[in-house]
């Protein structure tokens, strides 16, 4: 057993580490990248090569790669590249929720995202039913588990311009965050 101790702690370390690369995906770092990438060209494109290398399943992660992709297309110029973007997006998303269906923040990533793409398309069938959930968890909290930061910035995105409904607006504006 002594002999084998040295193996052990060597694949131990060797886990860690590897545990630790996958760590590159850190979504406190995921959100403030997608916020520039939102206003910012070269930063998009450093964060889409950045989520284009996400190969693992984990749902959060999962939604900032496909709210990668549809940033993207509002880099491009030629509608079918962006199209194309916004179809791999949503095929992203559809797993990210698969996966964590009620998870409050893909929802709103997804919410952000189809919000803003033309109806036309028929890319943007979850806007209410996402909106519904991140409400609902606003609602909820500090009990749905999100950060105080991340529940007021989802709050004021919702309060600003047409993305709510008269009735809705009133409901979060009296929620104390």
């Amino acid at each position: 057993m002594l002999k084998k101790l040295p193996f052990i702690l060597l694949l131990l370390i060797l886990n860690v580490a590897l545990a630790d690369g996958a760590s590159g995906y850190k979504v406190s770092e995921l959100r403030g990248e997608y916020l520039q990438a939102s206003k910012d060209e070269q930063a998009a494109d450093r964060f889409h090569k950045k989520m284009s290398a996400y190969k693992e399943k984990e749902p959060l992660v999962l939604a900032y790669k496909a709210a990668s992709e549809a940033v993207m297309a509002k880099y491009v110029w030629n509608p079918y590249s962006k199209l194309k973007q916004l179809r791999a997006s949503a095929a992203i998303f559809e797993e990210a929720v698969a996966l964590d269906a009620n998870n409050p923040e893909i929802r709103f990533l997804r919410f952000t995202v189809e919000h803003y793409v033309p109806r036309y398309l028929n890319l943007s069938a979850h806007v209410e039913e996402d909106k519904r959930i991140v409400i609902n968890s606003l609602k909820a909290h500090p009990k749905s588990g999100m950060s105080v930061e991340l529940a007021r910035t989802m709050r004021d995105f919702l309060l600003t311009k047409d993305h709510c409904t008269e009735e809705e607006r009133n409901t979060l504006q009296k929620i104390k965050i």
